[in-house]
């Protein structure tokens, strides 16, 4: 069994993403790690080259500015990345995402369990949205995702977060998934409001709108939130100790939209049926 990491960046040091974290805890159970860097104006590249790990292939590109469409941009790199793959398994783990090393025997007794169980296509996890600060959670969003896809597949990536299998050349569908069980932990929402007001600048023409100016993380319902109560990947402490943020203060005038209203009946429902409805892009199997 071979498998493959995979990821892209353009800029993730201005950015503030743990991008050299994210690498280095999935390089232990990749056999090669395929790092797509697009050109842009930090030394995002110079990092990456300086990791020692011969694991690592970096990928140069060059992102096409006028693909403006809902994200596809990011899409377009993930396949790019994707395509240079020759594992079994693709694994795709995006700059602000980390494993935790107490999890990695884990993940990979998941991926030879189904190696050679067809009906497997795909591998997903639990979610841990970090929002605010690295103490916090956000729970409005998905909670679970594939990250790990058979690489025989022919699956395509519409934007950067899931993936579309498809089936007689125009038909798509999510992917055929059990868990890796295992976490995500995702940084992306905890880092310095600086570095976050930068990214949002830079993405928002991939998504043909413009970011207003982001002055902190205070502008939500609480009732999003719930504390976070485990340990963070040791991978991450030096990160947490001087890139993201340490405290969080909700808007006094915020106002809750008719999205907040929405989730807040999804969480009563949650609670009170001891269910789980956050949104899915995979097909979940049940196999023992």
């Amino acid at each position: 069994m071979k498998i493959s990491g995979f990821t892209f960046l353009r800029n993730a040091v201005l950015n503030g993403y743990p991008f050299e974290e994210s690498i280095k805890s999935i390089l232990p159970i990749v056999d090669e790690f395929i790092c797509v860097i697009g050109c842009g104006i930090d030394d995002t590249r110079d990092r990456v080259a300086g990791i020692p790990d011969p694991k690592i292939k970096i990928v140069d590109t060059v992102w096409n500015e006028r693909m403006q469409d809902k994200g596809f941009v990011y899409g377009q790199q993930k396949m790019i990345g994707q395509f240079q793959c020759s594992g079994d398994w693709a694994f795709y783990l995006e700059g602000d995402e980390v494993l935790h090393e107490r999890e990695l025997d884990t993940i990979y007794g998941a991926m030879v369990r189904n190696i050679d169980r067809r009906e497997v296509e795909a591998l997903f996890f639990d979610f841990f949205h970090f929002y605010g600060t690295p103490d916090q959670l956000g729970v409005a969003g998905y909670r679970k995702a594939p990250r790990i896809i058979r690489n025989t597949l022919r699956s395509i990536a519409p934007d950067g977060l899931f993936w579309t299998v498809l089936e007689k050349n125009k038909r798509g569908r999510y992917p055929r998934a059990v868990s890796a069980e295992a976490n995500i932990y995702h940084y992306g929402h905890c880092r310095k409001v600086k570095f976050m007001n930068e990214k949002l600048k830079q993405v928002g023409r991939y998504w043909g709108s413009e970011h207003a100016e982001f002055t902190g993380y205070g502008s939500i319902d609480t009732a999003e939130l719930r504390a976070f109560k485990g340990e963070h990947p040791a991978v991450m402490e030096a990160w947490l100790k001087t890139q993201a943020e340490t405290s969080f203060f909700q808007d006094p005038s915020y106002k809750l939209t008719l999205r907040d209203k929405r989730n807040r009946l999804r969480f009563w429902f949650e609670d009170t049926f001891q269910v789980e409805i956050s949104k899915k892009h995979f097909k979940k199997l049940g196999l023992a």
